[in-house]
């Protein structure tokens, strides 16, 4: 069994959490057992419904003793009692969302989110009759005039991506425990460094580890952090049966990146509002969004919730398309590539025309509300670790 580290600085968990399962090699670094089955000693049943929490490693897709370390250091991180994790943060949502709703349960989500989770909500969840309701979380008044008898879940994403608006968890999760609907938060954009939404009172925290938590742009997973009592029933149904389990060589690349989530999250922020700052004195850019600036609208809750604003930032300039494609040529620091919270910096225009018709489903005042603050489209920008200056001097080329 794994040290408690519950008690310790949050350096010290992202190092130590979850390691000494005992496997027999006595190693430093955490051992990486790729057997997808195990030899076993007693009876066992073949079905992962029958198993206890004191069964022996069987099969990969039922548990793993690398994915174990890898659940246990992210509980440890979230202040949780328990850990699922996926092979991405979409198979998470996907098992998360398909867990718990069923046919004429209603969902409350945030109007703009993860592309991703935007259009499983929206086209896939209406195919069983799951009703889905769509309100600007930034405002908790909204969340509570949705409500409906049937609504089970409320789900958030803050820093929400691409607009980084900030839901205010504990208030939200005052009107979820109120009307007895679950409050889940993706908190991919913040992780645990900045925000640990279940000691503000939301019942699940869902991540994609592929972002910050992993950090190295090598690795894909995600995960689901929460009572013990809500995701036992998720291991076999979520996990096991819709199979969206994490290689255990994934588990492990991300474990080794967690062990410096905590520093790297510290000069993600730094850079980031460095950044931030350049952008907003510059004379192309027509506005800039981070949480961590005085004009952001939610500056205030941010500090208030947030231990550190992340490294994500987001901005408009005029002719996006036609700096979008000197990015795509003449960057030399920073990427044109999807993707958030590697080690180096990461750029893409989210073209408000593709969001609006694919993933958002906006029209008439949705539409010019988002057009409002979004134009034409944003550039999201994930700051990365290079030296401020060169990331500057990289945007000073192309804008």
């Amino acid at each position: 069994m794994s040290t408690d580290f519950s008690n310790k600085g949050i350096r010290t968990q992202a190092i130590h959490a979850g390691e000494g399962h005992e496997t027999g090699s006595h190693s430093s670094a955490p051992d990486l057992v790729m057997s997808s089955t195990f030899r076993v000693n007693r009876e066992i049943s073949f079905s992962a419904n029958n198993l206890d929490s004191d069964a022996p490693y069987v099969y990969t897709r039922w548990a793993n003793p690398t994915t174990d370390q890898l659940e246990d250091k992210l509980a440890t991180l979230e202040q949780a009692e328990d850990c699922i994790a996926f092979a991405s943060g979409m198979a998470a949502t996907t098992g998360l969302l398909l867990g718990y709703l069923s046919r004429g349960d209603h969902l409350i989500i945030c109007e703009t989110n993860y592309p991703g989770t935007a259009e499983l909500a929206r086209h896939t969840l209406p195919r069983f009759d799951i009703d889905v309701t769509v309100v600007d979380t930034s405002d908790p008044a909204n969340v509570g005039n949705a409500l409906r008898d049937e609504t089970r879940m409320i789900w958030l994403e803050t820093p929400s991506n691409p607009l980084l608006n900030i839901a205010d968890i504990a208030a939200i999760a005052e009107i979820g425990r109120e009307h007895g609907a679950l409050v889940v938060v993706d908190s991919t954009f913040a992780t645990p460094i900045a925000t640990r939404p279940l000691k503000l009172g939301a019942d699940l925290v869902v991540h994609s580890l592929t972002k910050y938590i992993g950090g190295h742009g090598d690795a894909m997973g995600g995960s689901i952090c929460g009572a013990t009592e809500l995701l036992a029933p998720l291991r076999t149904e979520a996990l096991s049966h819709l199979g969206g389990v994490i290689s255990p060589f994934n588990a492990w690349l991300i474990m080794r990146g967690m062990a410096t989530l905590p520093i790297r999250m510290r000069e993600h922020a730094a850079n980031a509002i460095a950044v931030a700052k350049y952008l907003e004195n510059h004379p192309r850019v027509e506005s800039v969004i981070y949480p961590g600036l005085e004009s952001h609208p939610q500056h205030e809750l941010a500090a208030k919730q947030m231990d550190n604003f992340s490294g994500m930032l987001s901005f408009r300039v005029a002719n996006s398309k036609d700096v979008a494609r000197r990015m795509m040529s003449d960057f030399e620091v920073i990427h044109y590539a999807v993707s958030l919270g590697h080690h180096r910096s990461l750029m893409y225009l989210l073209r408000t025309e593709d969001l609006a018709e694919t993933s958002y489903g906006l029209e008439g005042a949705g539409l010019e509300k988002y057009r409002s603050v979004a134009g034409d489209g944003l550039f999201r920008f994930s700051v990365g670790l290079e030296d401020p200056e060169d990331i500057c001097a990289d945007l000073d080329r192309v804008l």
